[in-house]
């Protein structure tokens, strides 16, 4: 990797980091903690790329692009942020910037984005829907983990296209949010919202009256895959009616639509005509680094609606980021405000979660349910290949390759979650740390302790 990057940021620890991680990779790099620096040094035609924080002591960095565009058109900019919204997230790909990372960041996954900004050649900017700074304040939509980060950047690219969208996910996690903020942060914005319900597809004339309600804006089905077989047929009619520039199309489901095609209890026609794009909301307990976050952003609402202000001890934030969290981000708006309704003290105690999350087990989505759905997963997934083979026996050796087929992501994903740390994964995985380390040498797993900053 070659090159000149310009950093800007306001921590002199970042600064430094990326300062001798870029050079060791063979760029040149300039550091700074200001932005009107930052312009004078892209003025003057120096750098190849940029990486800005958004808050900085004299600007916001987000702002800066426009005229970073303007000044040294095609100069990749990487965006990194504590600001870690949907909002954000929108804003810096609705300014063109090349990518977009969270803080923290992992180092090694910043580098591979730099180095593909060094080698791709920025395409010329189209012009997009400007985006309101308050356009979705109050969407629980709040996360720094991987999996939010990458919903955010697929919510970006998609809100101003004209494919049919399909939002999949369990009850509680925000799918109906999430097709409000594809509306209101797209260039659809001032056209009507309709969510078409069951009873609207009952009656005969049903589309033609959502039709003449949603005009040219965003026509949402929710939950299509409880629609009985008529409702299914209306709006595949409906669909074949729409002509080029018609309404948006999305819907919603928390039923695995698959698993409904193959036992014929939803139409075929119908999946195709919805899922141009499928969204999948991660639920709770697969980024349980954001509960935190999402319980001080429930905490700030519930203030402003007039409610009591307040904190958690460390004993109840442990609790909360412990339990499973079956209704999602919804139980936790609602524990949340409960908490701040009920409690007569300012700092919230461990007893007083207690009491609010009641008796239900703190483990279970990890059992029955979820097991069975994982079980039955892997039993569609043999069956169809078996299927693939044309009533053919597979290759031998069918055990151990599917075996490997379940190692290799398992173990990875445990590497991930340790930072690399062998004792840690060999401990959490329940073997030993030889076997691991033997695991990693059959797999060919490439193991890299991740740094995390701020």
């Amino acid at each position: 990797m070659d090159g000149t990057i310009l950093v800007a940021d306001d921590d002199r620890t970042i600064r430094t980091v990326l300062t001798q991680a870029l050079v060791r990779a063979g760029c040149k790099v300039h550091a700074t903690s200001s932005l009107v620096t930052l312009m004078r040094w892209v003025d003057e035609g120096k750098g190849d790329l940029v990486i800005t924080d958004v808050m900085m002591p004299d600007g916001n960095g987000l702002e800066m692009l426009p005229k970073i565009s303007q000044a040294r058109p095609g100069l990749p900019v990487i965006v990194i942020s504590a600001q870690n919204t949907i909002v954000t997230a929108i804003q810096a790909t609705e300014a063109e910037a090349f990518d977009y990372l969270p803080k923290p960041f992992d180092l090694p996954d910043l580098m591979k984005r730099s180095a593909r900004a060094l080698e791709v050649k920025r395409h010329s900017p189209s012009p997009r829907a400007e985006v309101s700074d308050t356009a979705a304040d109050d969407l629980p939509l709040v996360g720094r983990t991987q999996a939010m980060q990458t919903l955010y950047r697929l919510i970006a690219r998609v809100m101003n296209a004209d494919l049919p969208v399909l939002i999949t996910g369990e009850s509680g996690t925000g799918k109906s949010l999430i097709a409000r903020a594809i509306h209101d942060l797209s260039d659809r914005r001032n056209l009507p919202f309709v969510v078409a319900t069951a009873a609207d597809l009952a009656e005969m004339d049903g589309p033609a009256t959502l039709i003449s309600r949603v005009r040219n804006g965003t026509l949402m089905f929710d939950e299509v895959a409880d629609l009985s077989e008529e409702a299914q047929s209306r709006i595949v009619r409906m669909l074949d009616s729409f002509s080029d520039g018609g309404p948006r199309v999305i819907a919603s489901s928390q039923a695995d639509l698959a698993d409904k095609l193959d036992k014929g209890a939803f139409r075929q026609d119908l999946f195709y005509r919805l899922s141009g794009v499928t969204l999948a909301v991660p639920s709770l307990r697969e980024r349980v680094e954001d509960i935190a976050l999402l319980t001080e952003h429930f905490v700030a609402r519930a203030e402003r609606e007039g409610l009591p202000v307040r904190t958690f001890d460390k004993d109840a934030m442990d609790l909360i980021r412990a339990y499973s969290w079956p209704g999602n981000v919804r139980q936790l708006e609602n524990a949340v405000r409960r908490l701040s309704l009920t409690g007569g003290e300012d700092r919230v105690g461990r007893g007083e979660v207690e009491l609010v999350l009641g008796t239900q087990p703190a483990v279970e989505p990890l059992t029955g349910g979820d097991s069975d759905k994982l079980s039955a997963s892997i039993e569609k997934h043999l069956r169809r290949y078996f299927d693939l083979h044309g009533g053919q026996l597979p290759a031998p050796g069918l055990y151990q390759r599917i075996l490997r087929e379940v190692e290799l992501p398992l173990i990875e994903i445990a590497l991930e979650a340790t930072g690399g740390n062998q004792a840690k994964c060999a401990d959490l995985l329940g073997i030993n740390r030889n076997t691991l380390r033997k695991k990693i040498t059959e797999l060919d797993i490439h193991v890299t302790r991740r740094r995390k900053l701020m």
